[in-house]
């Protein structure tokens, strides 16, 4: 599969990396939650909430029915926040603060059809129960009122109708007296319609009649019934339950934000953390990896599963001669530390040495005295049956013509999600470019629950399958010179390279004997 095909499979964003990225960065997350709780427990210490009254008022609705939906009784929350009630409840507390601020310390809530409840907020207990007062007192008056301008006029207007029909009725009237006054030449045909007209005028002034006498009548129901049920009163506080509500809220708040954060951290900054991702973009399979070494507790266990790695390792490397180097990336102590397991299991065999080129690390205390050596590059020649693992970093601002006098191939010790993939390509580039082949790759850190294959498949070059395959030479100098640490040039290493014959294993031939053995 080529890299261009592989850019085409890779999906815009992985959740399986997108995952394991924001639980690796659970410090972030958990320290924004805990933030989030201390804020808000101090909110609650500091800021707590201002006292709080409470009132429910009885409102009787003229047309109410059991067919109501609440429409009624949220048009009379809506007229509650107005600031025509705002006003008049300022006038009875002979407050100047605006009508509109004081909206923001009260609001209604319908409970049922004809229950409204009101809630009010002051600075103290006894403000707050006299806004309550006001407000209530002025909304009654309000709907009170609105309810007789709205019965007054109704009356007026069927007063009206049953005047108009009235005024109608006396011409009709005279009409069916001078009709009667012909006697014989009264119109008969004429006299009965005169009489339906006059007694459809009677029904309409008697229904006028009755309907605004009962117009009349609904007023004093609906002002008798409006009234408050339940007086104000303060809410009680309980300051614990107040702390733990406050501070839950902010635990939320944080997570969430510390969840979102590690989310697009992980996106933007693009650091793999996954051992395929690794692998793919270094070009080497992992074959070992190692936790975080501890910082207190569980040390013994950690160099028991460092020593593993170590033993791992030096199979993957013994060779008859040869340098080979440990690069770290990110890990610089297990770096270490890996390298003195390594030269200390080499060294039951034949002469080992330390190569020191690793910044800020101090392998002489961790050798000790023994027979491992810890040399500076280049202080002496190699001599022919001595093995040295040379110590370096591949991190930013390295200096890559060094690494090939450290080993002529290498061991990767990179810390997960620690480089980007910028990075993890520059390395693998100047590696190749130097033609120092990669052994593998040791992944330190990983992800608990990773369990993606950190083995490439597709190459001699990758893996310790590689190393059967013959090297290309190095690029000649023009100008070849010795070295005066003694290390051979440039054009004696690609001619040694280039000479060498790949080792041939010879069998005997196969006899009947063994044939049948066979």
């Amino acid at each position: 599969m080529t890299s261009a095909e592989n850019a085409e499979s890779e999906p815009l964003i992985d959740l399986q990396r997108l995952v394991v990225s924001i639980r690796r960065r659970r410090r972030l997350w958990v320290a924004t939650a805990l933030l989030g709780l201390i804020l808000g427990g101090l909110v609650a210490v500091f800021l707590p909430s201002p006292p709080t009254a409470v009132a429910q008022i009885l409102v009787i609705h003229p047309d109410d029915s059991p067919t109501d939906s609440g429409t009624l009784m949220r048009t009379d929350v809506a007229v509650l926040q107005t600031t025509k009630i705002a006003t008049e409840a300022l006038k009875k507390l002979n407050s100047t603060q605006a009508p509109e601020e004081f909206l923001k310390d009260y609001e209604g809530l319908g409970l049922t059809n004809n229950v409204l409840q009101l809630t009010v907020k002051a600075k103290s207990k006894d403000e707050a129960l006299a806004r309550a007062q006001a407000i209530s007192d002025a909304f009654i008056t309000e709907y009170i009122a609105r309810n007789q301008a709205a019965a007054a006029a109704q009356q007026k207007a069927l007063l009206d109708q049953r005047n108009q029909a009235q005024n109608e009725l006396t011409p009709i009237e005279a009409a069916i007296v001078a009709e009667e006054a012909k006697n014989r030449n009264a119109n008969p045909a004429q006299l009965e319609r005169l009489y339906a007209r006059r007694a459809e005028l009677n029904s309409k002034i008697s229904d006028y009649d009755g309907r605004a006498q009962e117009a009349g009548i609904g007023t004093p129901k609906v002002a008798a019934g409006t009234q408050i049920v339940d007086a104000p009163r303060i809410l009680p506080r309980s300051f614990l339950k107040t702390l733990a509500t406050d501070a839950g809220i902010g635990f939320a708040l944080g997570l969430l934000a510390g969840l979102g954060l590690a989310a697009v951290t992980s996106v933007i900054k693009d650091r793999p953390v996954l051992r395929r991702e690794i692998s793919r973009h270094l070009g080497a399979s992992v074959i070992a990896q190692l936790p975080e070494p501890p910082r207190f507790l569980r040390r013994s266990r950690a160099a028991a599963r460092r020593q593993r790695v170590a033993t791992t390792l030096v199979r993957a490397v013994r060779q008859p001669g040869g340098q080979v180097s440990l690069l770290d990336l990110g890990a610089r102590e297990v770096t270490a530390a890996l390298a003195v397991d390594m030269a200390r299991e080499l060294a039951a065999k034949r002469p080992v040495s330390l190569v020191d080129d690793l910044p800020k690390a101090d392998l002489r205390a961790l050798a000790g005295e023994g027979q491992i050596r810890v040399l500076d590059p280049g202080d002496v020649p190699l001599s022919g049956h001595e093995r040295r693992i040379g110590v370096g970093s591949v991190e930013p601002g390295t200096s890559w013509t060094e690494l090939e006098f450290l080993g002529e191939e290498t061991i990767l010790v990179v810390r997960a999600g620690y480089a980007n993939t910028e990075w993890l390509h520059t390395v693998a580039r100047q590696l190749a470019d130097r033609h120092i082949p990669i052994i593998g790759v040791v992944v330190v850190d990983p992800d608990p629950r990773d369990h993606t294959d950190g083995t490439l498949w597709d190459g001699l070059h990758t893996a310790l399958r590689g190393r059967a395959a013959r090297p290309m030479p190095k690029p000649v100098e023009m100008f070849p010179r010795e070295r005066k640490n003694g290390y051979p040039t440039p054009y004696k290493r690609a001619k040694e390279v280039a000479n060498a014959d790949q080792p041939t294993k010879r069998f005997a031939p196969v006899s009947p004997d063994n044939a049948e053995a066979l």
